[in-house]
């Protein structure tokens, strides 16, 4: 397994739960300085993550790219999938898919996780599920064409109402066309709706395709009281060999939680 470091470069997104922050140079030398084998990329748009920008950098530091977000077209333009005006839907699914698109270009997958929108107001759980199927189809086709995934992040009751635990995403995934999907598992949005965070993993299985590293307070790993040994040890069990994507708030400072973020990685993962 590999370890990466999540990079914020959206200004609405500040006190969100990004380890680095703003400087993408800045953040690819801190992250290489700490021994993380990747960062992963939370971009405002499509540009901001342009093969001319961001492969130089990975290049000098020595780090691979590990997954590319859409959720800036939710935090930075109120875009999202299930939305019940056919515009804004539209519309982010053409964010998306440039996302996808950048990304594949740079050989990384592409993560939809806050972009999956929820069932509100006149929007009906099974039409919201069935529009986030959609996105997701065309979404996979694109990463298809270059080879590659598409990650999928169930989230927590708070933030969505479309799918929050593991069991339930791999029936929704296994009901599509798309064989290139794959779930994000994010301890934190785990930690509040599965009863064991070990057993959800052991249960999806090969479908676990990426993997969120934060703490019981969304704090950087060992800042909370998250028991980790247990979930390390159904990682392994299932064979998981993506990344291990430290995506926690900033707190104290960035700097402190990316060293703390990779200390455990070490800690629990060097062996």
């Amino acid at each position: 397994m590999k370890s990466a470091v999540t990079v914020s470069l959206v200004p609405q997104a500040k006190g969100g739960p990004f380890i680095l922050w703003d400087d993408l140079e800045k953040a690819c030398q801190t992250a290489s300085q700490l021994g993380f084998d990747a960062i992963e990329i939370f971009p405002p748009s499509p540009e901001a993550v342009a093969v001319e920008i961001v492969k130089p950098l990975l290049e000098r530091y020595r780090l691979s790219l590990a997954a590319v977000g859409t959720g800036g077209g939710w935090v930075a333009h109120r875009l999202h999938f299930t939305h019940a005006n056919p515009a804004v839907r539209n519309a982010a699914l053409d964010f998306a898919r440039r996302i996808v698109h950048a990304a594949a270009a740079l050989g990384a997958p592409a993560i939809v996780g806050s972009m999956q929108g929820k069932a509100e107001g006149e929007v009906s759980l099974d039409q919201a599920r069935a529009w986030l199927a959609e996105a997701l189809e065309d979404l996979a086709s694109i990463a298809a064409g270059y080879g590659r995934t598409l990650f999928y992040e169930p989230l927590n009751r708070y933030e969505t109402n479309v799918f929050n635990r593991l069991e339930d995403t791999v029936r929704f995934l296994k009901m599509l066309t798309a064989r290139n999907i794959t779930i994000l598992a994010d301890m934190f949005h785990m930690n509040i709706e599965e009863a064991s965070m070990a057993d959800a993993l052991r249960a999806a299985g090969p479908l676990i395709g990426h993997f969120h590293f934060a703490d019981s307070n969304r704090r950087a790993i060992g800042w909370g009281h998250t028991e980790v040994a247990p979930i390390v040890q159904a990682l392994r069990d299932i064979g998981y060999q993506g990344y291990i994507s430290a995506e926690a708030l900033s707190v104290p400072d960035p700097e402190a939680a990316a060293a703390q973020s990779a200390a455990s990685f070490r800690k629990y993962f060097a062996a």
